[in-house]
């Protein structure tokens, strides 16, 4: 199980099962760019700890406090715990694997981006391996300064060969008459650089920094830890580790596909603001034929202006210090629980037609409400579950697949009140002489479903395609899109379902005279589409 230091309070304290919810709202505060993780008993044989995508100047910095093995003496001449470092090539997000998952990342590999770090537990040293012209990765012992002097690369006395007795380092006298910097530029294999492993109550601890020295070295950058002696199954050896991964680049703690979503929810924030702003003024002027649906869309509208501005402020700080602010964050949690909830009610209840076309769900819609609601409370909890947890704990793939399934069950089953619906006007269009007014209605729900399928198309599928499409610096389009995308469907759907006097969804009473009458049926906004005059003759029947 993953904790970090602050998590670590939250131990031992009995919790009612009602407040599971809150406390993991709580947890979920903890999750930032400077991230601990602490695993015991592990068995995994390859951890995705972190990506970050780094600009030039920027730094990581990997402190390997406590990693317990309990392994036995082999005879194995290369090392089979290690890190290693890959910078993902674009059009991926994630490094390639090897072909066979036997195979030991730090023995066999195809990659000319990739930096090892193999752990010798025998001579107590780490050994830094390159592979690939990576002329400006600066790759030295220890951590970095807190606050440093001057931003850029690490100053020459970083740079340095270890003491293996004591973990400690030293400067070589072959690399005393090198220009400052080249020691950590160290290529080739008989020039490979060694660091420090230190030894003590049967642990090993370490710690080295990265420093992105030029353009050529800007990218995507995945860190992953390895323990090859657990890739054969039934012979795994439990280990525990404990780590401290600090990411930076020039201008603060978020990755280069980060960085621009402060200003981005900032605005999308302020959009959803004036949409729920106008959405209101609409309501009040047309007060006889507003339905509590209407005002249920307006409040959606304000949550989710709020949501993304508590979202954008968290950026901010995370920018700055690393973490969110505490408070700010379970708010974030909170108002996100609230719009996710908030936004498939009113999907599925407009696409029932309840208010506007009848005021009773059928047992079938209920039923959908019955799944949809919880599925998407626990959608928001596996969110928050994976806001609060590191990547390379052992639970964070697990609730993301969780994520995922759960968002597209409740995307196809609120699909199924529109087609219901679709199926009811089809059936009632002949039958109940309003031809016309079932017809417009027909029509409106037909493009309903279609803004749905574009929506979930747009902000599920084009999205992920987007962003491994595009390179690293780019990726913050897909939330650009994603964001769009639903203020687009907001928008629409508020233009095609808002308050109109001779709004088609209200239940016009047709006149019965046996003289030939003729009876117009106008709509505004969106529901003038599609009508047309109808001439009702003495005998009843209606001609289009």
């Amino acid at each position: 199980m993953a904790v970090s230091e602050r998590r670590g309070l939250a131990r031992g304290i009995p919790v009612e099962s009602g407040q599971h919810l809150l406390l993991l709202l709580l947890l979920g505060c903890c999750s930032g760019r400077i991230h601990r993780l602490a695993l015991t008993g592990e068995k995994r044989p390859d951890i995705q700890l972190n990506s970050f995508g780094f600009y030039t100047n920027g730094s990581l910095e990997v402190d390997l406090s406590l990693l317990r093995l309990g392994l036995q003496e082999t005879k194995e001449k290369t090392p089979l715990v290690g890190f290693s470092l890959t910078r993902v090539r674009s059009g991926s997000i994630r490094p390639s694997s090897t072909q066979n998952p036997n195979d030991c990342p730090l023995q066999k590999n195809s990659s000319n981006l990739l930096v090892l770090f193999l752990i010798n537990t025998k001579d107590l040293q780490v050994q830094v391996r390159k592979y690939g012209e990576q002329e400006k990765l600066f790759i030295s012992s220890g951590l970095l300064p807190e606050t440093p002097s001057e931003p850029g690369l690490p100053k020459p006395e970083h740079m340095a060969t270890p003491n293996r007795d004591n973990g400690t380092t030293i400067v070589p006298d072959e690399a005393k008459s090198k220009p400052a910097g080249s020691q950590g530029n160290l290529q080739g294999k008989d020039q490979e650089l060694v660091l420090g492993l230190g030894h003590r109550n049967n642990s090993y601890n370490f710690s080295f920094h990265v420093v992105i020295g030029s353009r050529a070295e800007e990218g995507q950058y995945s860190l992953s830890f390895h323990n090859c002696y657990n890739l054969l199954r039934g012979q795994e050896r439990p280990f525990d580790i404990t780590v401290m991964i600090r990411e930076k680049n020039p201008d603060g703690f978020l990755s280069a596909a980060e960085i621009p979503l402060f200003k981005l929810y900032m605005v999308m924030s302020a959009c959803f603001l004036a949409a729920g702003i106008i959405w209101v003024s609409i309501l009040c002027k047309n007060t006889y034929n507003v339905f509590k649906i209407h005002w249920l869309m307006a409040a959606l509208a304000f949550t989710k202006s709020v949501s993304l501005l508590l979202h954008s402020i968290n950026y901010y700080f995370i920018n700055s210090q690393g973490h969110p602010i505490e408070g700010l964050a379970v708010m974030h949690y909170i108002t996100h629980l609230l719009k996710g909830a908030l936004l498939f009610i009113t999907i599925a209840l407009i696409g029932s037609g309840w208010a506007f076309v009848k005021y009773v769900l059928s047992d079938k819609e209920k039923n959908v409400f019955g799944i949809v609601i919880p599925l998407q409370v626990l959608a928001n909890v596996a969110y928050i579950v994976i806001e609060s947890r590191e990547e390379g704990a052992s639970d964070y793939a697990i609730w993301k697949e969780i994520l995922f399934l759960v968002d597209l069950i409740c995307c196809g089953a609120i699909l199924f009140p529109v087609v219901w619906s679709i199926r009811h006007l089809q059936d009632a269009s002949g039958t109940d002489g309003k031809a016309a007014v079932n017809l417009a209605k027909l029509k409106l729900f037909r493009h309903y479903y279609v803004m749905i399928i574009c929506y979930v198309y747009f902000t599920r599928i084009i999205a992920i395609l987007l962003r491994v499409a595009v390179p690293f610096q780019w990726q913050w389009l897909c939330q650009l899109l994603v964001e769009g995308s639903t203020l687009t469907f907001f928008v629409l759907t508020g233009y095609k379902f808002q308050p109109a006097g001779d709004n088609p969804y209200l239940q016009l009473p047709l006149e019965d005279e046996e003289d030939v009458q003729t009876e117009q049926v106008m709509t505004d906004a969106g529901f003038r589409e599609g009508l047309s005059k109808v001439n009702k003759t003495a005998s009843g029947r209606e001609l289009l």
